[in-house]
């Protein structure tokens, strides 16, 4: 009899605390809902004055400085590095030599081909002079004449390699590494010899977001700046915009830029793009809040200040920018837009501004 008084107590005391929970919560909830809705049952919301404002685009955007051209110089010849006549920092011309590679086996090649080469020339001679007396047939004679149109192309290339072995620099620039020494071997696999970069211009890679990306253009000329020589003006232009925006919802752009006479600037330093623009027109612009769902729903509301209610607008958004979007058509200065608790709202519903 005791256990089953005890069992009766402990509900009594559980059902009495369930209900203490569920008048708190009521409480709570009643609280929140005189927040929202005072009460006449107007839904309360932000608001913001529509009007014309000047649309500033300049921004700035950092990256980093690269080569405009930058090439990893790899043999083409087999054999052992004879000589080599630059050191790295050295800065090198165009078709200038680099290194040297024994050609004592590439000249053998050489002579070899040239030997069958004027061979191959009198025997196309000999069977020109007897095809005339009618001592070989014309298969015979148009034979020869290949043999001869494959020496010759033999002694080209073979002459090609030994031209090789005197490594020239494809273009203008500064050694930035030497992987060779004298006396080492390189195979016709490619091994690497010279890295050489040119930094008498380069390229500042930098992002930009949508709304920047729509104002440029290739070809369009930017100032560039510094930080390691702020003293110094540098300008370039834009060479290279991507059509299409990366993982971070960006678009790369590349500005090639003249670097000085001293070649103060170096490949990786900082950067910074300077995007100036024309002063714009003033233009309607509202808080990208204002938009139910999106900015691509196109859907805001308006206050009605006759009676405090919200009216549907359907509008023509133009640019984002930042977090303000330019309005092309649908609102005019002087109206006012709602810019928060558009999810409780609906057309015609009572308002109260939160101020």
């Amino acid at each position: 009899m005791k256990r089953v008084i005890i069992i009766i107590v402990v509900l009594v005391v559980a059902l009495g605390g369930i209900y203490l929970v569920l008048t708190n919560n009521k409480k709570k909830n009643a609280e929140k809902t005189a927040f929202i809705a005072e009460g006449s049952g107007a839904i309360s919301v932000r608001v913001a004055d529509v009007e014309k404002k000047v649309v500033d685009l300049d921004f700035s955007a950092n990256g980093n400085f690269i080569p405009k051209k930058e090439i990893d110089f790899l043999s083409e010849n087999a054999g052992r590095v004879k000589a080599i006549y630059v050191e790295e920092g050295d800065r090198v011309t165009k078709g200038q030599v680099l290194a040297r590679v024994d050609a004592e086996i590439i000249n053998t090649d050489r002579e070899t081909a040239e030997a069958t080469y004027q061979n191959a020339l009198k025997d196309e001679a000999r069977y020109q002079s007897s095809f005339s007396t009618g001592g070989v047939t014309q298969q015979q004679l148009d034979q020869a004449k290949l043999t001869t149109r494959n020496a010759k192309l033999r002694l080209q290339a073979s002459q090609r390699r030994l031209s090789d072995a005197n490594i020239k620099s494809p273009i203008n620039g500064i050694v930035n590494k030497k992987y060779i020494e004298v006396g080492a071997f390189v195979n016709t696999q490619g091994t690497k010899l010279f890295e050489l970069v040119d930094v008498s211009s380069l390229k500042l890679r930098v992002n930009v977001n949508e709304s920047q990306v729509a104002n440029l253009k290739v070809g369009d000329k930017i100032n560039i700046k510094s930080s390691v020589f702020p003293s110094d003006k540098f300008s370039g232009k834009i060479t290279f915009i991507a059509s299409k925006a990366d993982e971070t919802l960006n678009f790369p752009i590349e500005i090639e830029v003249a670097n000085n006479n001293k070649g103060s600037l170096k490949a990786g330093m900082y950067g910074t793009a300077v995007f100036n623009f024309p002063q714009q027109a003033p233009s309607i612009l509202i808080p990208r809040t204002s938009f139910v769902g999106s900015v691509s729903s196109n859907q805001v509301y308006i206050l009605d200040k006759t009676n405090n209610t919200a009216k549907t607008r359907t509008v023509v958004s133009g640019r984002i920018l930042g977090e303000n979007v330019e309005i092309l058509d649908g609102l005019k200065e002087g109206e006012t837009v709602i810019t928060s608790g558009q999810i409780n709202l609906a057309n015609g519903m009572a308002v109260s501004v939160v101020k």
